[in-house]
């Protein structure tokens, strides 16, 4: 079912963050039709594409791109990640769509954003994080910044922005009865997510990596290696919170009261490194994991779907032998699920034309000309 049941949204597909996007509307119920490029390479096992149908036509060709208008006509929403300037090349760029359906959302995901002076630029979500103040902040002092993955940029700066952003506008459009563009850019959403950051900039963080309550210099907010070589983590910040990391690390309390002293955090964060090596990280399950610590072990990947909360939880599914993250957030009433995995691009073409009232002989005759690829 899902809360977006009855939205239909069609996916210029691309990469990384677009996908994630379409994921994302998809597995809270709405029916995402992905356009896919003809001859793409099979998605079987790409979680990012699960849950919504494939069409693969060829975008170069004007009845490919009379085809995708077509399919304009019975959305509430169209979605792209292609650089600034190339949808209207191709003749699906706003104007166009909204001449045929003056109600749709059109939602453009790009790094750098749609105008600027390196809007046209190539990027990665490394170079959006950058830009946005976020990359410096990561990374051990005196040390280089690290990547978090692409996490920042193009998950939660970009995909999870142009949902939210979707969304929103589908709302208005509802009220209003008309439509509008989102410019969505991951140096946007990533500055967006250093928000809180920022507030703190003038109230004494220290702009130098690694020297900050929440960036590992703090004793008390980090991770720590276990005596068989794996890892936990603290995230002990209120008082009563780090006064029991404090009592079940074993530390003497009257060295480790001045909790908030930053000229003592290195110290602190010597004598943990050396107490937390004493056990293993089950061993340290074993006296922390449920209490007010703020604690857990770092689990990798493959560890994560195993443990006894995410299993409660139904925090990963598995489907057709994919072990993946479920939709989330959660519904009382609205059940978001997932109800396929993903589709062979054009897998759906033939069922979506149908749906569009071509009859088997125009389907036949546009694969022959290879503006679409039929199953």
């Amino acid at each position: 079912m899902g809360p977006l049941q009855g939205f239909r949204v069609i996916e210029l597909a691309g990469i990384g963050p677009g996908p994630f996007c379409g994921m994302m509307l998809s597995d809270m119920g709405a029916e995402v039709i992905r356009v896919d490029r003809i001859g793409a390479s099979g998605r079987g096992r790409d979680v990012l594409a699960r849950n919504r149908r494939s069409i693969a036509i060829d975008l170069k060709q004007p009845e490919g791109v009379e085809l995708v208008l077509k399919l304009v006509e019975t959305a509430d929403a169209l979605f792209e990640g292609f650089r600034p300037g190339v949808t209207e090349r191709l003749g699906l760029g706003p104007d166009d769509c909204m001449a045929r359906n003056d109600k749709l959302v059109y939602g453009r995901m790009t790094g750098w954003g749609q105008e600027g002076p390196i809007a046209h630029a190539a990027g990665h979500d490394i170079n959006y994080i950058g830009l946005a103040g976020a990359l410096a902040a990561i990374g051990e002092p005196g040390g280089k910044p690290v990547p978090p993955l692409n996490l920042i940029g193009d998950f939660g700066g970009g995909g999870m922005l142009l949902a939210y952003g979707l969304v929103c506008g589908l709302l208005e459009a509802s009220r209003s009865g008309k439509g509008q563009v989102i410019d969505a850019a991951m140096v946007d959403g990533a500055a967006s997510l250093m928000a809180m950051f920022f507030s703190m900039a003038g109230r004494g963080f220290k702009d130098q990596r690694g020297s900050n309550m929440l960036d590992g210099g703090a004793h008390f907010y980090n991770t720590y290696e276990t005596k068989d070589g794996k890892y936990v983590c603290v995230g002990s910040i209120e008082p009563q919170f780090y006064a029991e990391l404090v009592e079940k690390s074993g530390v003497d309390p009257n060295r480790f009261g001045p909790q908030m002293d930053q000229d003592q955090w290195v110290d602190f964060k010597d004598e943990l490194t050396e107490v937390f090596k004493a056990k293993t990280r089950d061993e340290w399950c074993e006296v922390m994991e449920g209490s007010d610590v703020c604690f857990a072990p770092v689990l990798s990947i493959l560890e994560a779907p195993d443990h006894p909360h995410n299993q409660h939880r139904r925090t990963f599914v598995e489907v057709d032998g994919v072990t993946q993250p479920a939709p989330s957030p959660r519904f009382s009433r609205t059940e978001p699920a997932i109800s396929h995995p993903a589709r062979a691009p054009g897998e759906d073409t033939r069922a979506v034309l149908e749906n569009l009232g071509l009859d088997t002989a125009e389907i036949d005759g546009l694969a022959e000309r290879g503006v679409v690829q039929a199953a």
